[in-house]
């Protein structure tokens, strides 16, 4: 049976909105908010648990949102002045779902490779460079996204547009610089670490071993543990005026070197 919710004052509404704008309260109930048909889809690929879904039928048909009773969650139609204060971008396509979160430990990540390739981002704080990070990893396709220290809520609005959706399935761990190199260290993983002093070039490196490539912020780079625990730091030369880029468009460079030299496999 769909409901029907029609007042932006309804206290399901209102406690959905806390899910929209507050990391605390994601992080409190462990739900989030998903939007639209391709996140929507890449959710439940990822094997997210969709407990309720909300749709506009102007946007979204009835019929569509009946196909969700297969997944045995709840289903509320939702008049336009609902859908617009939920609703976090424009191009939405009416729907909008509740998730529960997942919890993303070191000891969750799902390595199936027997020579994997990872990227680590220490401390990574703008949602759009996040979702950038995670967009590259997708398109190289490697084992396993790390977020060491994190700044942000992954789970963000923000983070889930600007991923286009690939944050749900993408394999992905949370946790303190130190516990990622200890992990790193038991598995044999060499560690690649991006910096600018003291570094080598990055294409004059071996990325055919279990490798971990390590990236930090545009503004402070990478902190002095990582440094110190990288098998060798890696630079890429840089032949403009300024001596950085942004932070997806260095681990693009280097995530496509090592998925190169192990031929694309």
């Amino acid at each position: 049976m769909i409901k029907s919710i029609t007042s932006p004052q309804n206290p399901l509404i209102k406690q959905l909105v806390l899910l929209k704008d507050k990391s605390r309260q994601r992080k409190k109930t462990a739900q989030f908010l998903i939007e639209g048909k391709r996140e929507l889809s890449l959710a439940i690929k990822g094997g997210y648990i969709i407990k309720t879904l909300l749709f506009f039928p102007d946007l979204f048909s009835e019929s569509e949102a009946k196909a969700m009773t297969q997944y045995d969650i709840s289903i509320i139609e939702i008049s336009k002045e609902v859908f617009q204060k939920l609703a976090h971008r424009a191009t939405t396509e009416g729907v909008i779902a509740v998730v529960n979160s997942k919890f993303h430990t070191l000891q969750n990540l799902k390595l199936t490779s027997k020579n994997p390739l990872l990227l680590v981002t220490e401390a990574p704080e703008k949602p759009g460079n996040i979702g950038a990070l995670l967009r590259t990893a997708d398109a190289a396709n490697i084992d396993a996204v790390i977020i060491a220290n994190p700044k942000s809520d992954l789970y963000n609005p923000n983070i889930i547009r600007s991923s286009v959706g690939c944050v749900f399935t993408t394999e992905i761990a949370i946790a303190s610089s130190k516990d990622v190199i200890a992990f790193l260290k038991k598995l044999n993983f060499n560690i690649f670490s991006a910096i600018l002093q003291e570094s080598e070039p990055y294409h004059q490196q071996d990325y055919r071993l279990p490798t971990a490539i390590v990236v930090g912020t545009e503004a402070t780079g990478l902190t002095q543990e990582w440094r110190d625990a990288a098998t060798q730091n890696i630079s890429i030369p840089m032949q403009g005026v300024i001596d950085s880029m942004n932070v997806s468009v260095a681990a693009g460079i280097l995530i496509f070197e090592a998925k190169r030299q192990r031929n694309f496999k």
